[in-house]
C-alpha cells in the first residue's frame, strides 16, 4: 500500500491551504492510499489515530507570559519538538513520500531535515511566497515589494513587514536567516508544487532552479458547486477583508459606476471600508462571514464576482468557485489572476489598483444582458470541467510522485 505523510500546521478546514491539504488527502485515500497526517494539536482538528504525534498547540496573539512568548519565538525559528515527533511518526509508519503544505511557525522547517535523514522523498506545495519573501506576500506599507530579492532580508525589520511590529519582524528575520543558513528548504525538499505559473516564474526569477518546481493548479469540486438560475445585478467580492485585497478600489469603483456591490467576509479592513462606502456614497452591502450554501447562493445571485487584489495572488480558489457556479469574474491583472481569466470570454481584466478601469468594467457588465453574462459563466464552468477538476489534480500529483519513483 502507498503511504503518504501529509503535513500541515492545522488539521481542520481553516483556510484555502487547509482545503487543498485535506482534499488531496481524500483524493488519494479514495484510491487506496494510507494517509498519515502530521499537524499541530488544536481543538478544531479532525480526529486521527496519529494525533498523539502532533506537536503542542501554538496560537499567536494569545494572552501568554513573557516566558511562553520566548518559547514560542524559539519554536518559530526551529522546533526541536516537531523534528523529534515527526521522526517518531516516520519510524512507526514508514511512509513512502511526504507532502507538506503550510508548516511555517507552528511546525517550522526543522521537520525537513528529519525527513531527509530518513530518506523520505519530500514535496512541498507553495501556497505563498515565503521561500523568497520572509513576509510571505512581497507586499509592504508602500505596495508590492521585492527589496529582499538580492538577499537583503534585513528589509523585513527595516520596514516592519510582519504586522508592523519590530519584535515580530525581528523574529522572522532570525528565522529566515537560520533556515537559509541550514538550507532547510533548498537542501531537504525534492520538489515544490506551485498552483500558478506566475509563482513558478517568480521563484525562478529570485534564483531557484526551474527543475525544482512542478506546476499543478488547484481544483474545484463541480459536483458540489452546482449553478442555478440567471445572474442578478450586484457585483460580489468574497474572502478576507485585508489591505492587500484592493477593496478600497472596489468600493470607489462601485461608487463611480453607480453599481451595486456586496462584500462577503470579515477582516481588519472592515470598519475602514464601511466608512469609505459611506463617504463615497457607494451602494455596498456588507454581508459578513458566509460559508457553504449561504455563500454559494450569494454568488449565484450576483452579476459577476470581482477580485480587485493589489498583491501577488497565487491561484485564487474564489475564481474557480465563481466559474463552477457559472458566474464571470472581473479580476485585477496581477499575480496568478490573469492565468484564470480569459478576457471577454470568462470575465474581464483591469490594471490592479486602477479605480477608473474597474469602474468601466462594472459599467460594461451592468449594461450586459443576463444571457451574455451567463454565457461567460458557462464558459468558465466548462473550462473548469476540462482542466481543473479534482480528478485532474490527482492525476497530476500522482504523475509527480511517479516521476520521483515513490509510488506504483
Amino acid at each position: 500500500m502507498n503511504k503518504l505523510l501529509s503535513i500541515n500546521s492545522y488539521y481542520y478546514r481553516r483556510g484555502g491551504a487547509e482545503v487543498v491539504f485535506l482534499e488531496q488527502n481524500r483524493l488519494l485515500q479514495d484510491i487506496g492510499w494510507q494517509i498519515i497526517p502530521f499537524a499541530m494539536q488544536h481543538p478544531k482538528n479532525f480526529r486521527s489515530e496519529w494525533e498523539s504525534y502532533f506537536v503542542d498547540e501554538i496560537e499567536f496573539g494569545g494572552n501568554y507570559s513573557l516566558g511562553q512568548k520566548m518559547l514560542m519565538a524559539s519554536k518559530v525559528i526551529h522546533s526541536f519538538e516537531a523534528r523529534r515527533k515527526i521522526s517518531e511518526l516516520i519510524e512507526v509508519t514508514q511512509p513512502g513520500v511526504a507532502h507538506a503544505h503550510n508548516v511555517y511557525h507552528h511546525l517550522s522547517p526543522s521537520i525537513f531535515s528529519a525527513l531527509k535523514a530518513h530518506k523520505i522523498p519530500t514535496v512541498m506545495t507553495l501556497h505563498d511566497l515565503k521561500l523568497a519573501c520572509p513576509a510571505y506576500k512581497m507586499l509592504t506599507h508602500d505596495g508590492i515589494c521585492e527589496r529582499c530579492k538580492t538577499g537583503a532580508i534585513w528589509n523585513v525589520v527595516q520596514h516592519r513587514c510582519i504586522k508592523e511590529s519590530l519584535i515580530l519582524s525581528s523574529v522572522i528575520l532570525m528565522e529566515t536567516a537560520l533556515q537559509r543558513l541550514l538550507g532547510s528548504y533548498a537542501n531537504n525538499i525534492d520538489r515544490f508544487v506551485v498552483p500558478s505559473r506566475f509563482y513558478l516564474e517568480k521563484m525562478v526569477e529570485w534564483g531557484w532552479p526551474r527543475e525544482r518546481f512542478a506546476y499543478i493548479p488547484n481544483f474545484v469540486d463541480l459536483d458540489h458547486l452546482q449553478p442555478r438560475g440567471e445572474p442578478g445585478e450586484a457585483f460580489v467580492y468574497f474572502g478576507r477583508l485585508g489591505p492587500e485585497k484592493g477593496l478600497g478600489t472596489f468600493v470607489r469603483a462601485i461608487a463611480s459606476a453607480g453599481a451595486a456591490g456586496w462584500i462577503v467576509g470579515t477582516g481588519p479592513e472592515e470598519e475602514r471600508l464601511r466608512h469609505l462606502a459611506k463617504e463615497t456614497g457607494a451602494n455596498v452591502e456588507f454581508l459578513g462571514y458566509r460559508t457553504g450554501e449561504s455563500l454559494f447562493d450569494i454568488i449565484r445571485n450576483a452579476k459577476a464576482v470581482v477580485l480587485p487584489s493589489e498583491w501577488y495572488e497565487n491561484g485564487p480558489m474564489s475564481i474557480m468557485e465563481a466559474y463552477a457556479l457559472e458566474r464571470p469574474v472581473i479580476g485585477a491583472n496581477i499575480g496568478g489572476i490573469p492565468e484564470l481569466i480569459c478576457d471577454n470570454e470568462t470575465g474581464a481584466l483591469f490594471p490592479s489598483g486602477n479605480v477608473d478601469a474597474l469602474a468601466e468594467c462594472l459599467r460594461r457588465f451592468t449594461n450586459m444582458s443576463k444571457a451574455s453574462a451567463l454565457a461567460m459563466g458557462k464558459a468558465g464552468r466548462n473550462w473548469m470541467r476540462q482542466d481543473f477538476t479534482d480528478i485532474r489534480y490527482r492525476e497530476r500529483i500522482l504523475a509527480l510522485y511517479k516521476e520521483m519513483e515513490v509510488c506504483t
